[in-house]
């Protein structure tokens, strides 16, 4: 292909070209705000001007001990002020920040340590034992060729102390101590080319083992400044850690609250008490959350609520199809809903569900379900479709005809670390596959149908789980629920709603109950799609609030197929 012309031939040089990173953000927060609040952890308060310094510590502290470009420095750890800081000292050195979910087990921690190649090891007091149980794993398997990482533990003063006294027994670094080594001026330098690796993180791994995104500084600073845009976000925002930093580097808002100059508010454990009384105490303006905690504000017990809300708050929702119901409650409470989509692979969010003005005088059900919708893509994300995944030929938009979710553009990932089988596969034609099924409607805007995995078919027609869940949820005894295939001897497969209900419910009779929830469904489902199978219980989740669907089919699996009625 011939050069495109242009009117010069002017070229790039040091004054007018430098690669794209989320770095310089924090060195602009500590000049324009350092005494501003950056980041509250309990009776900790850092500022700006702190935690420029504490990460500038952070970087050469480890430059010192020779981690730097080609090193990955891997965090196990709640939201606490380190996790943070990583997301800019660990790049600052050169090196890749690897957030590590602290829900998963020491078997598949080894697994992420080990194809990480992690040369550093930073684990929150609480997880120590489960790092050290994974390094043991590695070190079994790798026999002498096992290189033992430097193990930096974190102190958290709101914790007991006797997990990181064990800890520093057995040789690992306080992180405070670790920080003195470092120099508070560190003359940091940001990468010289901006498809440099930022980050890694590992997508959930549920039928293999997990595949490692790599994410680049250019997509970094464009999704963090993204992100900002498509909320309305405001300089000096106060931003509550609801969301795990650990997930998709918490959206890349690690990143934006410094372009803000705003402030974080560390949040170790989640609760709708602490959410409520975080708004009413330290000024919170906005937040991030999974459906699964949006549906724990909604039916909060009232002793933990703090209402009306001293203020509209903004809340984020990805992570899983949330329910028009529980959008509509939310926005009933004061709380302003945006609703988004993406992946770890998208760098997070990529698309949103922009709210038009008109829709501001239809009725609140109808509001919601246009809500529900996952919208268009992000300011930063160049290309968005629903395709034939066959012949990737865009699908008509009519809200009806299903197709494959692709994107394209600076926000997608370099691609998975060590895995060229899978990156062949991810960015077949030019497009990153999502593997999750829409449609386009009318407007424009997309709307999610299914993961293709999780498609039921039934009789020979396909049945959107979402749509069924969505229709369980609005029974007033349901408080959370999903819906998976089952083997059914007549139709080949049908749906199989699993269900929490809500505390007060009564359980005595629950055949009674499911046959209620079948016949609610029944009223606003075609017959087909209702659930042929209701189970009660407690819903297995990631930590991010997403249910894991995987569990529940193999739960399906074990029911055995629907019996073909003999009447």
């Amino acid at each position: 292909m011939a050069a495109e012309r242009d009117i010069d031939d002017l070229p790039r040089n040091d004054a007018n070209y430098t690669a794209l990173t989320p770095l310089w953000f924090l060195e602009r927060a500590a000049l324009a705000h350092p005494g501003r609040a950056s980041v509250v952890h309990g009776p900790l308060r850092y500022t700006w001007a702190d935690t420029y310094r504490r990460c500038r510590r952070l970087a050469s502290a480890l430059a010192r001990r020779s981690v730097g470009h080609g090193s990955t420095v891997a965090v196990i750890a709640p939201n606490v002020p380190a996790i943070y800081e990583a997301h800019f000292g660990v790049p600052m050195a050169g090196a890749v920040v690897n957030c590590v979910n602290i829900r998963l087990n020491a078997a598949t921690v080894a697994f992420l340590l080990d194809h990480s190649s992690a040369d550093v090891v930073m684990v929150d007091q609480e997880f120590f034992s489960l790092a050290e149980d994974a390094l043991r794993i590695i070190a079994d398997k790798k026999k002498g060729a096992f290189k033992q990482p430097l193990l930096i533990v974190i102190g958290d003063q709101t914790c007991d102390p006797t997990a990181l006294q064990d800890a520093l027994r057995k040789g690992a670094i306080e992180y405070e101590t670790f920080l003195e080594s470092g120099d508070p001026e560190f003359a940091w330098k940001p990468p010289q080319d901006e498809w440099k690796s930022i980050a890694l993180g590992y997508t959930s791994g549920t039928t293999s083992n997990p595949k490692g995104v790599v994410l680049h500084h250019r997509g970094a600073y464009l999704m963090a400044l993204s992100g900002a845009v498509v909320w309305g976000m405001n300089e000096g925002s106060v931003y509550l850690w609801t969301l795990p930093m650990f997930h998709c580097n918490g959206w890349c808002y690690t990143w934006t609250l410094a372009a803000l100059c705003g402030t974080s508010i560390c949040l170790r454990q989640v609760s709708a008490k602490a959410i409520f009384s975080a708004i009413a105490n330290q000024g919170v303006t906005h937040f991030c959350g999974a459906p699964v905690v949006l549906n724990t504000i909604v039916n909060a017990p009232p002793a933990d609520t703090i209402l009306p809300l001293p203020r509209i708050v903004d809340v984020m929702t990805a992570g899983a199809a949330p329910p028009p119901s529980i959008l509509a409650s939310m926005s009933k409470l004061g709380f302003r809903i945006t609703h988004t989509y993406g992946l770890s692979e998208t760098y997070g969010p990529s698309t949103v569900c922009a709210w038009k003005p008109e829709w501001d005088s239809l009725p609140a059900d109808e509001r919601a379900r246009l809500h529900a919708r996952q919208g268009i893509q992000y300011v930063g994300l160049e290309g968005l479709d629903v395709v034939d995944p066959k012949t990737m030929a865009p699908v008509p938009a009519d809200g009806i005809t299903m197709g494959e979710i692709v994107m394209r553009g600076n926000c997608v990932m370099k691609g998975y670390l060590k895995n060229p089988k899978a990156n062949a596969e991810a960015f077949e034609n030019g497009w990153f596959h999502s593997g999750d099924l829409a449609v386009r409607h009318p407007d424009g805007y997309i709307e999610v149908r299914d993961r293709a995995k999780d498609i039921i078919i039934s009789g020979g027609e396909n049945i959107s789980s979402l749509e069924v869940e969505k229709a369980v949820y609005l029974h007033p005894a349901v408080l959370e629920a999903s819906v998976v295939a089952r083997a059914d001897e007549q139709w080949g497969e049908s749906p199989c709603a699993f269900v929490t209900l809500k505390d007060g419910v009564a359980r005595s009779d629950e055949a009674a109950l499911a046959r209620d929830i079948m016949r609610f469904c029944r009223e606003r489902l075609p017959g087909y799609w209702v659930p042929k199978s209701v189970v009660f219980g407690p819903l297995p989740k990631t930590a991010t609030g997403k249910i894991k669907k995987h569990e529940l089919r193999t739960k399906a699996k074990v029911l055995g197929p629907v019996r073909k009625s003999r009447m």
